[in-house]
């Protein structure tokens, strides 16, 4: 495996207009086929008896919840990164649906109890994933409307990031309910994520790692996805 050379790699946003429409209408693509996937491999796993019982073990565990989210938080960074630098496109579709099988995996538990523990039941999980495509759409709008650039965001998705970690942490060590408006801090940093990662694909990627910008966008389509929902179970408790 080869790793690409990101000082020869030429930013989609160079390329004349041809390659810009082709590059955004192929990344935009396998966004909405890794969601498909995401929603086969679900439905797989919810009518799977014994994933099922291992999600809800993992999330009733505590100290196991958090080994899952630490392995989780492993599996996916090796993956993106392997889709960044590998030169194989059968490497970067390896990465793309291994992520997104860990994705539909690690959000059993939280669909499970939506579905079957609220009053709304998959209502309130077509309620979240309208919300989060309305919410996502309107991101991806802004950064190509006004064609900013939003790299100045990576600093603090980053510290966000290492804040809300250290919190997830403390509240399943300390065993208290980091609540309402922890998910809603989430949404607003999985936003700034989305907004990053638009804007990423254009000043940063290549026009042949299209895959790879893909991985991007959905894990941070994913992230918005899982604290809406958050947002809608605590909403109708």
């Amino acid at each position: 495996m080869e790793p690409l050379d990101y000082q020869h790699v030429i930013p989609v946003a160079q390329e004349d207009s041809n390659a810009r429409t082709a590059f955004i209408r192929k990344t935009y693509m396998h966004v909405a086929l890794a969601v498909l996937l995401f929603v086969v491999v679900e439905a797989i796993f919810l009518s799977t008896d014994f994933i099922v019982q291992a999600g809800l073990a993992l999330v009733s565990g505590g100290w196991t919840w958090l080994l899952a989210l630490g392995g989780f938080m492993f599996i996916t960074s090796f993956l993106e990164g392997w889709a960044m630098r590998s030169t194989n496109r059968q490497h970067q579709y390896l990465a793309l649906i291994g992520y997104v099988i860990a994705e539909a995996f690690i959000f059993v538990p939280l669909l499970f109890i939506a579905m079957y523990y609220t009053n709304q039941g998959i209502g309130l999980v077509n309620q979240a994933a309208v919300l989060t495509l309305f919410l996502f759409s309107g991101l991806t709008a802004v950064v190509f409307i006004s064609g900013k650039d939003f790299s100045f965001l990576r600093s603090a998705i980053t510290v966000g990031s290492f804040i809300a970690l250290g919190l997830i942490v403390a509240g399943m060590i300390f065993g208290f309910n980091l609540g309402l408006w922890f998910s809603v801090a989430m949404v607003a940093l999985a936003a700034g994520t989305i907004l990053y990662q638009t804007s990423n694909i254009i000043y940063n990627y290549g026009s042949t790692q299209y895959v790879s910008a893909a991985l991007g966008l959905f894990s941070s389509l994913m992230l918005l996805f899982w604290y809406i929902l958050q947002i809608l179970m605590r909403s109708g408790d």
